[in-house]
């Protein structure tokens, strides 16, 4: 009976270790299935071909700011955001002069949910005014 064992147990030694080895064709097709999509570039870093990060052509225009950081809250009312487009709501704002506006547009409003940039930590103050500028045009 062990002598029955020890061959059994060498036999799944066996086996188990011949599943392991693969072909050089099993292993080019597992290579190239958990290969990266892309690579990992740094600035700075020449290796890659080019520029490691988008370099910006100028300020975007307010239409592209709005869309990228103001529509969470200016297309939904989230916070108390004056909806893009509702006169009603933009008429008091509005007629607190459009230099106000973007001030509060760039600094916030403290105790609101009007944070300085509306939390857009990689806008302008140029880019933040085309915003405002670009709702105040869309909500009269």
């Amino acid at each position: 009976m062990i002598r029955t064992l020890t061959i059994l147990a060498t036999l799944l030694v066996a086996v188990a270790a011949s599943a392991v080895e693969l072909s050089d064709s099993q292993r080019a097709a597992i290579e190239e299935r958990i290969a990266p999509i892309g690579d990992v570039c740094l600035q700075g870093d020449t290796s890659c071909g080019g520029p490691a990060v988008a370099v910006s052509s100028g300020p975007r225009s307010g239409q592209e700011v709005f869309d990228a950081a103001c529509m969470a809250c200016h297309s939904t009312g989230a916070g108390g955001a004056p909806i893009k487009g509702d006169v009603d709501a933009w008429a008091a704002r509005i007629a607190k002069g459009i230099d106000t506006l973007h001030q509060h547009g760039i600094e916030g409003i403290p105790g609101t949910g009007m944070m300085a940039k509306g939390g857009c930590v990689n806008c302008s103050d140029e880019e933040v005014i085309a915003a405002v500028d670009y709702m105040v045009e869309e909500s009269q």
